[in-house]
């Protein structure tokens, strides 16, 4: 049926080339001719009511006549081509016949067939905005490493790449390769031990937990294995022990950090009481006043970057987002305000008096349009 199809499309294309060739061409315009014409009951009319002396009109007569026969002269040759004419046309309508079918054959038995080989994606062209995109990246940081196969650096990229896009397999060997290199970097150790978690579908197995005891003994301040060994205590059903764990985290962890929260939290699930209030921003701020300019900005920004990620998660807060506009607004950060608002226009669809009050806000800075 496919080449079927395709024979008719390669003779159609056939015959839409041949079809210019078949048709004579014309001796002359008619609409010029009736141009002319129209010009020369022009000029009598004009003789005839006397805008125009008789000499005028007789040389514009002739001058209209001239115009109409050096056109016609250049229109011809007759309707039926001249020999050579005739010639030249067959000779360029074989050429069609034979070359059209044989160059599409042509190409696409060595474009086109089906059961060639996929384009490797390191070789594909670049995305529309000028980079390459995710996948070729990764398959030319892939070839790189193949070539390279000592640099842990280059693994390590590979590896938050596969994280991130959720390619968790992908990501435990590539944090392995990057240990066969740097076996003494704690930071990598814990993050290939949260790349097992994240495989094995959030449960801390025994070869996660054995990579964040070898991470805090060579670094014991590390909090992400901190936290990954005590959740292995709660998910073992170990509760006093993984409260134990979850409350040092917490005792180490700064007022205004935006963990606090959730280790509170989870601190009092596994005691069975309800949850304590989360630290407003002001609360936090107030925790900053003996720390340096620096520090206070880093701060800031994570407590509103906590703040962006929480209403992500749950943005019927009209609040939450006039805090978050206000937040970007302070900061000058200009584009992630108009975000925030998108965001929350969306988030807020359902409540007119919650997006209300975020659109007087965002007006009042200055935020959208």
């Amino acid at each position: 049926m496919f080449w079927l199809i395709a024979a008719v499309m390669t003779g159609l294309a056939a015959l839409a080339a041949l079809w210019p060739l078949s048709r004579p061409r014309a001796r002359a315009d008619a609409s010029s001719a009736r141009f002319y014409s129209s010009q020369l009951e022009e000029i009598e009319r004009d003789r005839a009511r006397g805008a125009l002396a008789p000499d005028e009109a007789a040389a514009l007569r002739a001058e209209t006549a001239r115009r109409l026969l050096a056109e016609a002269g250049e229109a011809a040759p007759a309707l039926e081509p001249a020999t050579g004419v005739r010639a030249r046309r067959r000779a360029a309508a074989a050429l069609i016949l034979v070359l059209v079918p044989a160059i599409s054959l042509a190409l696409y038995g060595r474009l086109g067939r089906p059961d060639l080989a996929d384009e490797p994606l390191a070789t594909r062209a670049p995305a529309p905005d000028g980079g390459l995109s995710v996948d070729a990246t990764v398959a030319k940081l892939e070839a790189h490493l193949r070539a390279f196969p000592d640099d842990a650096k280059g693994f390590t990229l590979l590896a938050k790449t596969y994280m991130s896009l959720q390619r968790y397999d992908d990501a435990v060997h590539a944090f392995g390769e990057a240990l066969r290199v740097k076996d003494d970097d704690a930071n990598l150790r814990a993050d290939y031990g949260e790349a097992q978690v994240a495989a094995a579908g959030g449960v801390v197995g025994a070869s996660a937990a054995a990579a964040f005891a070898r991470a805090l003994k060579a670094k014991p301040e590390l909090t992400k294995a901190q936290f990954y060994l005590a959740l292995a205590s709660e998910q073992e059903g170990d509760a006093p022990k993984a409260i134990a764990a979850f409350q040092a985290i917490l005792d180490q962890t700064p007022q205004t950090s935006t963990l606090r929260d959730a280790l509170a939290q989870r601190i009092a699930a596994l005691k069975g009481e309800p949850p304590p209030p989360a630290l407003t921003l002001r609360q936090r701020a107030e925790g900053m006043a003996d720390q340096s300019p620096a520090d206070q900005d880093k701060m800031i920004r994570g407590m509103v970057a906590g703040l962006a990620t929480r209403l992500g998660q749950n943005g019927a807060d009209a609040q939450g987002w006039q805090k978050l506009i206000r937040a970007y607004s302070v900061l000058k950060e200009a584009d992630k305000a108009k975000d925030a608002l998108e965001r929350a226009r969306k988030a807020l669809a359902s409540d007119a008096t919650g997006l209300g009050q975020v659109e007087e806000l965002a007006k009042q800075l200055g935020v959208g349009g």
